[in-house]
């Protein structure tokens, strides 16, 4: 009798530990997957993060590049800048900026189109326009064809209008390497001292 009760305290306590030992498997089992959904959830996140910070790095500036200026110089209410002299393979010296009047009146451009008679024909244009190259003492005019047709710009209208700006261009012969800086004329506008850049 002693012997069947103690099996029977026996089988409920093999039982009693095997039903702790299940119930302790499912909580750690439901712990894991609580802490595992945590996870995800912080990586989820944390991506998500990560990401909205390579997009704002990706971000272009909006900040424009401004425009560099070699020289400038004014005289009655009209300022000339030169924003580019580039000496090019061929021999060849291009000069080019803007032209802009804040004079109170239309600018009329056949002052600078230079003296000569041949030139005449270029209406109102940087055919007068020269550089001097101070160091080799040898002064340079803007190309022009056979038929005396300046390569530089020839100005629509005659002129430039009260408080607007006009591109510019004129192409001159290249002075020897050598050289680094020219001075620029045209017109009644004072010498515009501008450093060359070597182009392709």
């Amino acid at each position: 009798m002693k012997e069947r009760v103690s099996m029977k305290i026996r089988q409920r306590t093999a039982l009693a530990a095997l039903a702790i030992s299940t119930g302790l498997v499912v909580t750690m089992a439901g712990c894991g997957g609580s802490d595992d959904g945590k996870a995800e959830s912080k990586s989820t996140a944390s991506a998500k993060q990560t990401s909205g910070q390579d997009k704002a790095e990706e971000k272009p500036s909006s900040s424009p590049s401004s425009e560099q200026t070699l020289a400038e110089v004014k005289t009655n209410g009209i300022t000339l800048t030169v924003t580019s002299a580039e000496r090019d393979q061929g021999g060849f010296l291009t000069l080019s900026g803007k032209v802009t009047n804040a004079s109170g009146k239309f600018w009329n451009a056949t002052g600078w189109r230079g003296d000569e008679h041949e030139l005449r024909t270029n209406g109102s244009s940087l055919a007068g326009a020269s550089v001097v190259d101070k160091a080799g003492k040898k002064k340079y005019l803007i190309l022009r064809d056979t038929q005396g047709r300046c390569l530089c710009t020839k100005f629509e209208g005659g002129g430039v209008a009260v408080g607007q700006s006009a591109d510019w261009y004129g192409q001159f012969p290249s002075p020897p390497e050598g050289t680094t800086t020219v001075e620029f004329q045209v017109g009644d506008m004072p010498p515009a001292t501008v450093e060359i850049s070597e182009g392709e």
